[in-house]
């Protein structure tokens, strides 16, 4: 490989720029998802039950237009609410509308015939207060009324957008007095506001990682030219990342978007790793040809396992039931092999060029130099060249010095080491199960965004719109029987149990048809249903074989939390079971409010199975490739310590789970293991050169550790760019993200050198035991040269 990129240099980089064009193609097809089929999988029973039998069929999705002022029920007002209505009705993809002009005229049709609004204020006001349960929510009080603009349960973003665009232009030229505050809300109008929101900062938030990392490699990457090298090459890798996102069809989500900033940081890894590699070749050999050789066969190999195993860490994402967590999965897989293949092949041939440039120019110009002269390291003259086999003498640097005597003390006092190590992973995977996890998904979002400060007033005004919807099916929707179990057990459940505020369904409409009662026979309430507006009708009944109960639960989210709401769940099955429906008809509790309840906690909860999945999965692939218990395990209980230790950190710090920190034990290991596996490749490098294990230890911290810190701090760099973003919740997974990478370059410098070098002495000694005691049973000499010397 390093033969091959060595002589088709020119080629390569017309490649990558080829494929620029390509990747850009594919990036323009990328969509944004914010939606169910984010959170849940097509294929199981939760979302069939909530998609298919309530979305589909009964739910409508509503733009509110919310007046408040001084006083709604002045004609005025009420003549700009029905042009406001009688404009939105005929507006595509809208189903239906409801206001308190529309109420008013439906309860005068039904008195006087006429489908018009009453001539006098006393007119109105009677028939809102003896229809007073039917205004509550339309016309809560007198400074509010409530329009609702209702589209299909699956209505596209698109054209929720679209309506959402007609409504507001509606609103503003339907005459409301100047005085009045008019308010375009409700959940769509939230969704798209957070689309566009996650939109606008995934271009920032980029920004803000490239500078600090432009920031970083110009004061720790100093050992090397053009130490800026590795920022066009990681750019080139999320660019093809980007494509490969567009023609693979993954969507970008509130999570997707996070992979970013981590992908900048693990790719200028692999590119630094690259450059600082070829440097040291160059340094030492003075050969260019020869150095891209060496650096490939060295350190190809050595970041291509950290890449595998990184992957591994990541693959435990895909156990994640969440649609989204998955795709982040996909992203990061994609993303690490796209930046990995630039570092190779464009890293290293750009470099390679640079530097054969860099020697035809400059040597027409400048005098010979000394390899220890400033500002030449890797630039020789044909008199160096001539030199180029003599040792090198040249003495370590300021770091070099600190990372090799760091790794000294360590080995020195290794069981004091790992036992403090231990202690502290120990006590903090005991207080990691007290850590609190935050499921309110509206804390998610920025707090000052507007729509969300409207949402809020919205449930200020009317309450809380989060329901429990209960599906009935059964064979009759006509039978009396069916009507009233559904009549005994709504009022049970807003009777007896406190967070159940209300319940609405078919019922309360036929018995204000019938006198207050449900009809006794079949036939009477057909015709009661024929005689229902279709509109109306739809909401609660659906065909012959199919009811809906919504049982209004208030601001449940924040009041009681998705853990209470799972509680109340389960209570409503029990009370189901306990009064049960007539034979022959199912109920089936789904709803928003139940989906996100079973999503949240099964991404919470399921974090330590994922994170102990990961471990198996990189000391598995580990063992698959260097089929060496030693060289799998280590790797592996260095990053358990940084997990342990990750856990105290987030219980004492006060931070929360949220679903994205949820995946942190899958990203330490990915992210952390490359570290303690580069140390690794290096140790066993320097021991192939006839070194001891502790000196080829203290070689190995002062060589890759030059690269590794500018790696670490780079990535740190990286992830902290998501502090910045304007979403709760990768805010805090950047905060806790940028720790647990400070952690892990920790523990590669403190815990894995005294760990590696005694595991690997020990297995020294065993082997030269057997040798001794091999040959002592036949009496013959032991060969030197089957024994380590240490």
């Amino acid at each position: 490989m390093g033969i091959f990129i060595e002589h088709n240099t020119l080629p390569i980089i017309l490649i990558a720029i080829l494929l620029i064009v390509v990747a850009g193609q594919g990036a323009q097809q990328i969509t944004m998802e914010s939606g169910t089929d984010t959170f849940v999988e097509k294929t199981s029973k939760l979302y069939q039950d909530f998609d298919h039998l309530y979305l589909r069929i009964f739910f409508t999705q509503s733009i509110v237009v919310i007046i408040e002022g001084e006083d709604v029920k002045s004609a005025e007002v009420l003549q700009a609410i029905d042009r406001l209505e009688q404009q939105s009705k005929y507006t595509k993809n809208v189903v239906g509308t409801s206001s308190a002009v529309s109420a008013i005229k439906n309860f005068n049709y039904q008195v006087t015939g006429r489908y018009e609004m009453p001539d006098s204020r006393e007119e109105i006001d009677t028939i809102v207060s003896s229809h007073s349960s039917d205004f509550e929510t339309i016309l809560p009080d007198d400074t509010h009324t409530i329009i609702f603009i209702e589209m299909a349960g699956d209505a596209t973003d698109s054209q929720m957008k679209e309506v959402l665009r007609e409504t507001e232009i509606a609103a503003s030229i339907s005459e409301f007095p100047p005085d009045y505050n008019i308010i375009v809300t409700g959940d769509p109008a939230f969704s798209i506001a957070m689309d566009h929101e996650m939109q606008a900062s995934m271009a920032p938030l980029l920004l803000i990682s490239i500078i600090l990392m432009f920031i970083v490699l110009n004061f720790v990457f100093l050992h090397v030219r053009w130490k800026l090298m590795p920022l066009p090459i990681v750019i080139l890798g999320i660019v093809y990342t980007f494509g490969a996102m567009g023609y693979l069809k993954i969507p970008l989500s509130m999570v997707s978007m996070s992979a970013f900033p981590i992908l900048i940081g693990l790719g200028i890894d692999y590119a630094i790793q690259f450059h600082s590699r070829i440097e040291e070749e160059l340094e030492r050999e003075h050969d260019e040809a020869k150095a891209v050789i060496q650096t490939i066969k060295h350190t190809g190999p050595a970041v291509l396992t950290a890449m595998i195993i990184t992957g591994l860490g990541f693959f435990s994402l895909f156990t994640s039931s969440v649609p989204m967590i998955q795709d982040f999965a996909k992203l990061l897989l994609i993303g690490i092999i796209m930046c990995f293949l630039a570092s190779l092949f464009v890293g290293v041939a750009l470099i390679y060029g640079l530097d054969i440039f860099s020697r035809k120019n400059l040597f027409a110009s400048f005098k010979p130099k000394s390899n220890n002269s400033p500002g030449t390291s890797g630039i020789t003259t044909p008199a160096a060249k001539n030199t180029s086999k003599q040792p090198d003498n040249k003495q370590p640097d300021k770091l070099e010095r600190l990372l090799e005597n760091t790794s000294k003390l360590t080995i020195k006092h290794p069981f004091i080491i790992i036992g403090i190590a231990a202690i502290l992973c120990i006590s903090g995977l005991y207080v990691d199960s007290f850590v609190p996890i935050q499921t309110d998904v509206k804390t998610f979002v920025p707090q000052d965004m507007p729509a969300l400060i409207d949402l809020g007033h919205l449930g200020d005004i009317i309450g809380g719109t989060d329901q429990l919807n209960l599906i009935i099916k059964t064979d009759d929707a006509t039978d009396p029987n069916v009507l009233k179990w559904m009549d005994e057990f709504s009022t049970h459940e807003v009777e007896g149990r406190g967070h159940i505020y209300s319940a609405s369904s078919i019922v309360p409409i036929i018995k204000s048809m019938n006198g207050g009662t449900i009809p006794d026979n079949n036939e009477d309430i057909a015709r009661l249903y024929d005689q229902i507006p279709e509109m109306r009708k739809k909401r609660f009944i659906h065909g012959n074989n199919m009811l809906l109960i919504n049982l209004g639960i208030g601001n449940a989210v924040a009041d009681i939390g998705l853990t209470g709401i799972e509680e109340l769940v389960e209570i409503v099955n029990e009370d189901l079971a306990w009064m049960p429906s007539p034979p022959g008809v199912f109920v089936t509790i789904t709803g928003n409010s139940v989906v996100f309840t079973e999503v949240i906690t099964s991404l919470t909860t399921g974090r330590v199975a994922m994170t102990f999945l990961g471990l198996a999965l990189v000391f598995g692939g580990l063992l698959i490739i260097y089929r060496d218990w030693v060289k799998a395990f280590t790797p592996v209980i260095t990053m358990f310590m940084v997990i342990g230790w990750a856990g105290g950190i987030m219980y004492y710090s006060g931070l929360e789970y949220t679903p994205m920190t949820a995946t942190l034990g899958a990203l330490i290991l990915g992210v952390g293991s490359e570290y303690a596996i580069l140390m690794m490749e290096r140790y066993y490098e320097e021991k192939e050169k006839g070194l001891p294990p502790v000196a080829a230890m203290r070689e190995a911290s002062a060589k890759i550790g030059k690269a590794i810190i500018p790696s670490g701090l780079t990535t740190m760099f990286g992830f902290s760019a998501l502090i910045a973003s304007p979403f709760s919740m990768t805010s805090n997974f950047g905060l806790v993200t940028v720790i647990d990478v400070a952690l892990a370059l920790l523990a590669a410098f403190i815990v894995f050198p005294p760990v590696m070098v005694l595991l690997d002495t020990w297995r020294d000694n065993m082997k030269a035991k057997n040798i001794v005691h091999r040959h002592a049973k036949t009496g013959k000499h032991v060969p030197i040269a089957e024994i380590d010397i240490q």
